[in-house]
């Protein structure tokens, strides 16, 4: 298991009004244009292009969750949804729906946000693309304040079979806010994660702030155990070969 890694220096990405300032941007382009539909998140390197077969290979075909759970059944919980484009993509609703090989999944969605203005912007793209609360549910959530058993009860779940953090954690890794103990609320990120993935259920989190061993270090070990690491295309830099994100997948121990 990775050693934990060193915080990252406090950024405006870090807080609440970033956010609230960029979607309620994003509401307002999208009054003046409703084709827009706001930033893709990790597009430069085609991240949901790469999430979607990943996941595929190891609930459809590894079948990692059981041979019970299906993509008719596959629960997904969307942290920090954001726009929402990601459980649309799953959904086999956007750009790339005419694509038959893509699978589309039907099991309850369900995205959060601490961003007001972010549910209200997903909300008024799924109502554009004929989609209600039985496809895909938006919820005004902030995992870091409220308790993850208010959103578990209010579901009427003990966690989902998937859930993903697409950029969530690298923002809350900029965040400047310490909790109850005192320590930098990145901390206590994992411990309530778990809490909302159901036992033998997949946490798959993609970041721009972190390899892949220090995402390992982040979540590896205390419950959760490494999958497998989605692979994206790499560059050489001053001698040293990297990509630009890390998607890493993480199964809650039963």
């Amino acid at each position: 298991m990775a050693n934990k890694p060193s915080h990252l220096e406090p950024s405006p990405l870090g807080t609440k009004e970033y956010w609230e300032t960029l979607y309620t941007t994003e509401l307002h382009n999208h009054t003046l244009d409703t084709t827009d539909e706001g930033t893709i998140w990790f597009a430069d390197s085609a991240a949901e292009d790469k999430i979607l077969p990943f996941l595929a290979e190891q609930i459809l075909d590894k079948q990692i969750l059981g041979p019970e759970t299906g993509a008719e059944n596959c629960s997904f919980l969307d942290l920090g949804t954001g726009n929402g484009h990601l459980l649309f993509r799953l959904r086999g609703v956007g750009e790339d729906e005419e694509d038959e090989e893509e699978v589309k999944w039907t099991g309850r969605m369900l995205g959060v946000d601490y961003s007001a203005k972010s549910v209200e912007f997903a909300r008024k793209l799924a109502e554009q693309k004929g989609l209600d609360e039985k496809d895909i549910a938006f919820q005004h959530w902030d995992i870091l304040s409220s308790p993850p058993e208010d959103i578990l009860q209010a579901e009427q779940t003990e966690g989902w079979d998937v859930v993903l953090d697409k950029g969530t954690f690298d923002a809350i890794s900029l965040s400047d806010e310490v909790d109850a103990q005192g320590r930098r609320v990145c901390e206590g990120y994992k411990g309530r994660v778990m809490e909302l993935v159901r036992r033998g259920g997949l946490f798959l989190v993609t970041s721009c702030n972190w390899t892949p061993a220090e995402l390992r270090g982040w979540f590896e070990g205390e419950g959760f155990g490494v999958v497998g690491e989605i692979a994206y295309r790499r560059f050489r830099f001053g001698g040293e070969e990297g990509q630009t994100i890390a998607s890493v997948c993480f199964r809650r121990e039963e």
